[in-house]
């Protein structure tokens, strides 16, 4: 066989194919909301309490107030917009953050462990978090806001596709 007919993988960066559930949005805020009430709610019971309360305490309450806001009107939508993945038979894509956001791609022949994370808040809205583990330095690569149903079958089909894949990821 020659160097021009063998097959060769050839991944690239490219924007993933696929969103996150639409309830993420109300996750990502609710979450940053929780967020907020304490660090708001910390300056107004100081505020209310001392007799006598710094003048740039009352200052941070309210830019506290608006920045937080601000923050959950902003940051859920945007995350919808930029977060994606995609599985394909070669690899894994993601695209995620929103201040600093990230691509990556994970080879199905480097993958080790395939994990479904769901804390507290994600249980109340049904999301979950696929993790699918790699034998890179970069770490595990993470798809925040799936469906908890579309994470399962996600988690299920790699775990499929990574046993026919040949390699022992490392």
């Amino acid at each position: 066989m020659t160097a021009e007919s063998t097959p060769t993988l050839r991944l690239r960066l490219r924007p993933p194919a696929h969103r996150v559930s639409r309830k993420a949005i109300a996750y990502w805020a609710a979450s940053a909301a929780i967020a907020w009430t304490v660090v708001i709610g910390v300056q107004a019971v100081v505020v209310a309490v001392d007799d006598d309360p710094p003048s740039w305490l009352s200052v941070t309450l309210v830019i506290s107030c608006g920045l937080g806001a601000l923050h959950l009107v902003v940051m859920p939508q945007w995350r919808y917009r930029v977060h994606r993945w995609e599985v394909t038979g070669e690899a894994v894509y993601t695209q995620s953050g929103w201040v600093k956001q990230e691509w990556r791609i994970a080879p199905i022949s480097r993958i080790q462990t395939v994990d479904i994370e769901r804390g507290p808040i994600e249980q109340l809205f049904g999301l979950a978090e696929l993790k699918v583990t790699t034998a890179s330095a970069a770490g595990a690569l993470h798809i925040e806001g799936l469906e908890h149903g579309r994470a399962v079958e996600l988690a299920d089909e790699l775990t499929r596709t990574t046993q026919a894949s040949p390699g022992d990821a490392t």
